[in-house]
């Protein structure tokens, strides 16, 4: 037999099919040494050789593939199920780990491979939570002198170091103001006045019923895109009143009939360190999600702003995520957040949800960079002759 690479990987096939370990070794070292960049054939040797209970032998033959393509996930898996069989478990999860991370959708499997990854995620996630159960008893009397927040990042850092929670960057848009910190959720004791516009929350909801019985005009659809721009993730939304808005601002200037039906919801408001671009902010609404609707992951457009959220009608079942944190809202508890890391929000009930929502200048800003903030963004405006289609 020629030294064919095709014919030897056949004849190697058909020996192992047969039964006859030896001979298809002996016809895949041939093959591998012809072609030493066969990674087909270096994968059918290690699979052999851990058939000949050759775990040295199979190993090498996968490191050759791994040099080769450093992420072959069939040959990560393999890896990690040899060193399961010697009993290095540690080193398994950690094998299987690497694997999973390459490796495709299960509808892409084989149903021996399917169950083979199953196995994998088993092995990995039982090592990772006997990991997490490690660590943090380990560090507990150090973690526990820390403040609230701290704990939450340390949480946080624990579970990101053990790739069992993404992590979420700033994406805005349109606007990145370098140097500002990516926090899901802000702490409250940056923002003094939470507690007023909470102490707000009855004459709110007051004036809101009175909006949805007199005005119900006043909703609209909050995705409003024309239909010849790509939607993406939004065309289910577009132009739905399943999403509704009653906005305070348009291109950052009260509407006068609208903020005259809420005088306590302006009052609180003027006394908020709203974000001033021209023609763009500030902005205020009453957010209205109907049930059964979800809001998809998205991102907003300007990290220099944050967004706050008082609910005012929060039925069981609501929930809010900004990146790798989950949280429910509670009537008049308001909180403030980064909506330029990726959020969602969901109303699983069967009544309606509605938030008051307004954006306020990051913290971390000084007077200066706010003016700057606008100027630049008036003279880009300018220079362009263009005007603004979405508010910051």
């Amino acid at each position: 037999m020629s030294d064919n690479p095709a014919g030897l990987n056949q004849a190697a096939m058909q020996a192992l099919g047969a039964g006859d370990f030896a001979t298809a070794q002996a016809l895949l070292q041939r093959l591998v040494a012809a072609d030493p960049s066969s990674i087909p054939g270096w994968l059918n040797l290690a699979a052999v050789r851990r058939r000949l209970n050759d775990a040295d032998g199979a190993f090498a033959a996968l490191r050759e593939v791994l040099r080769l393509e450093p992420r072959n996930f069939p040959a990560l898996l393999m890896s990690a199920t040899l060193l399961e069989r010697e009993g290095s478990m540690k080193a398994a999860a950690s094998s299987y780990g690497a694997a999973l991370a390459n490796a495709p959708p299960d509808n892409y499997l084989d149903r021996p491979t399917q169950q083979a990854v199953a196995h994998a995620r088993e092995i990995h996630g039982r090592h990772t939570r006997e990991m997490q159960d490690f660590i943090r008893a380990r560090i507990g009397d150090t973690q526990s002198q820390c403040a609230p927040a701290e704990r939450r990042r340390v949480d946080a850092f624990i579970d990101m170091t053990l790739r069992v929670r993404k992590r979420y960057q700033q994406e805005p848009l349109e606007y990145f103001y370098p140097g500002l910190p990516a926090i899901e959720f802000y702490e409250r004791a940056e923002f003094p006045w939470l507690a007023d516009l909470e102490a707000a929350t009855v004459p709110m909801q007051q004036e809101l019923a009175t909006i949805l019985r007199e005005d119900q005009a006043g909703f609209a659809p909050y995705i409003h895109y024309d239909d010849h721009l790509p939607l993406d993730q939004w065309r289910e939304l577009n132009h739905s009143p399943r999403w509704s808005a009653f906005h305070f601002y348009e291109k950052g200037q009260p509407v006068a009939e609208r903020c005259r039906r809420a005088p306590a919801t302006m009052e609180v408001l003027s006394r908020l360190p709203q974000a001033q671009v021209p023609l763009r902010s500030p902005s205020a609404l009453f957010s209205v999600l109907q049930p059964r609707t979800r809001i998809p992951p998205h991102t907003g457009v300007a990290n220099f702003r944050l967004v706050v959220h008082l609910p005012l009608i929060v039925p069981p079942g609501c929930g809010f995520r900004v990146g790798g944190e989950t949280r429910e809202w509670r009537l008049g508890e308001a909180w403030v957040f980064d909506d330029t890391i990726e959020h969602e929000a969901w109303n699983d009930s069967e009544q309606t949800r509605i938030i008051f929502i307004c954006d306020v200048w990051n913290p971390r800003l000084s007077p200066d960079e706010r003016a700057a903030i606008g100027e630049v963004i008036a003279a880009t405006d300018a220079f362009n002759g263009t005007q603004p289609t979405s508010s910051v």
